[in-house]
């Protein structure tokens, strides 16, 4: 059992909790207003607990980082300190929103969400994935018709295993997960958001995924 502590309490973060928890890991939500906590506890596992988002990184083992991604780089710089010695699971896309509320352009053309990261937090090992679905397909990636990509990016090879082992317990079986090499290449697979809004607005929020096809 892992001690993963989860930054953002929105549709993405309480996914990932309830699936982390019923597969035998102790989870913390991390949420900004406590208010909140009452209506989250009644909907996912009675399990999990729910803190303060300080609080939250300075006990996990691992800490995933929901939040919203043109906010993420702000809010986890100030943690620094809680998450140094830490594995950073980066599943954010930073962009600005579209006139629709859709994502937009990306915050970091040229460079990365996990990059900048990276470069803020250089005692976190940070791991890049989950950011080329949408959120219901992170848990479920058996679901879709067509076998799901789950890209990996990351300077860490043991961080990258540790994830792995994750990304197992969601449900994604090894040869649908695919190690693109260092922190880097996150550009390479947040700039695949720039296809998400084209396909919602002709789709709407029926699962998908951005994946490789061989």
């Amino acid at each position: 059992m892992t001690s993963i502590g989860i930054l953002g309490a929105g549709r993405v973060g309480t996914n990932l909790a309830g699936k982390l928890s019923a597969a035998g890991h102790r989870v913390t939500l991390g949420v900004r207003n406590s208010e909140e906590t009452p209506a989250l506890a009644t909907d996912i596992a009675p399990r999990i607990a729910f803190t303060d988002q300080r609080t939250t990184a300075r006990t996990a083992d691992i800490v995933i980082n929901a939040t919203p991604g043109d906010t993420s780089l702000d809010r986890l710089a100030g943690l620094r300190t809680e998450l140094s010695g830490k594995l950073l699971l980066d599943v954010s896309n930073a962009t600005r929103d579209a006139d629709d509320g859709l994502p937009g352009d990306l915050c970091y053309p040229g460079s990365s969400l996990a990059e900048q990261l990276q470069a803020a937090l250089p005692d976190t090992r940070v791991v890049k994935t989950l950011n080329t679905m949408l959120f219901m397909v992170m848990t479920a990636p058996e679901t879709l018709a067509t076998p799901p990509t789950a890209y990996l990016s990351g300077d860490d090879q043991n961080a990258k295993k540790t994830v792995t082992g994750l990304l197992g317990d969601l449900g994604w079986q090894p040869a649908w997960i695919q190690d693109l090499g260092g922190i880097t290449t996150a550009r390479a697979t947040e700039a695949m958001i720039l296809v998400v809004p084209h396909i919602l607005r002709r789709h709407g929020f029926e699962p998908f995924a951005v994946s490789l096809a061989r």
